[in-house]
């Protein structure tokens, strides 16, 4: 784990609409500062041992290493081909590239990101998340309705599966036994048996179901309804929303404090972040950022399960 310093923590939100990443001083939640990054920066994320923070440029086909601390930008990964969504399998072998664009799914090497595979798929790919064992990755369709689960080992496509409409977010239980798909073009969370590839149930939630973020209890995990303007919070043993609250401009991307008492929430149709007091459920503070706001993240977050 990447200690801290004397610096005062920042959250860093991606502003795809400009090309910029805003960065925010938590303690008095105001833009400090506003740093060009490259085109359609959309999703980012830590590298395993959290020493940097990579922002995944879409448009400018390349990855910004971030200082995870302070936000300034330590150094560019070139030739990452639409990287709209990116992740890294849990065993740090694979680097994973969404290409929603291109209707691909590109495989990199985890540890210097030369390229593996390119593989082509239905389209509009979307999101992705990782089977804990590291042999599968599950990306859903966008456009497609579907779900696939590529074997990383082979860098093949094991399987897919029909879904809701415009599939986005996906998320593996605590219990490993289902994915929970948010239908960003319905207002459910469909949940399906990854081992037998058979939707189980469905989750009424609020339309536009798009992203999850885990509440760090190993039980329960938000989603945000960009379309209803709510977030839930969905018991992942009984498979149910356990609580909502409103959230307006189209909540999307989500990061949560180490004590759990604060969501942060990028309102993507808005051009800010709401800061909600989860005790209350009322807002706390609506940041003023860049257009389009899509990604968050900082350092002293909740756990990711």
């Amino acid at each position: 784990m990447f200690a801290m310093t004397g610096h005062a923590e920042v959250a860093v939100v991606l502003n795809s609409g400009e090309g910029t990443v805003s960065v925010i001083d938590k303690a008095s939640m105001t833009e400090t500062r506003r740093i060009s990054v490259g085109k359609e920066p959309h999703h980012l994320m830590a590298t395993p041992d959290d020493k940097f923070l990579i922002v995944a440029n879409a448009a400018s086909n390349d990855l910004v290493f971030l200082d995870p601390l302070t936000g300034e930008v330590k150094r560019r990964v070139d030739k990452i081909s639409d990287p709209y969504q990116i992740g890294f399998s849990p065993d740090k072998k694979w680097f994973v590239s969404v290409s929603i664009r291109l209707d691909r799914v590109d495989i990199y090497n985890g540890a210097d990101f030369s390229l593996v595979k390119r593989i082509e798929t239905p389209k509009a790919p979307s999101h992705v998340a990782f089977s804990p064992d590291s042999s599968l990755a599950f990306i859903t369709l966008q456009d497609s309705d579907e779900i696939a689960a590529i074997d990383l080992k082979t860098q093949t496509i094991k399987w897919k599966v029909k879904v809701g409409r415009m599939p986005a977010g996906v998320w593996v239980t605590a219990d490993e036994k289902y994915l929970l798909v948010g239908m960003t073009g319905a207002d459910y969370v469909e949940v399906v048996d990854w081992h037998t590839q058979k939707t189980v149930k469905k989750i009424s939630t609020g339309k536009g179901a798009h992203n999850f973020l885990a509440l760090g209890d190993g039980k329960r995990v938000f989603v945000s309804n960009r379309v209803s303007n709510t977030v839930n919070i969905i018991d992942q043993s009984s498979l149910a929303v356990v609580d909502t609250f409103n959230i307006t401009g189209g909540p999307d991307c989500m990061e949560l404090t180490k004590d759990g008492k604060q969501l942060w929430v990028t309102s993507r149709w808005a051009k800010k972040v709401t800061v909600v007091d989860l005790a209350s459920k009322q807002i706390v503070k609506e940041i003023p950022v860049g257009k389009s706001p899509h990604g968050i993240y900082f350092f002293s977050h909740a756990g990711r399960k």
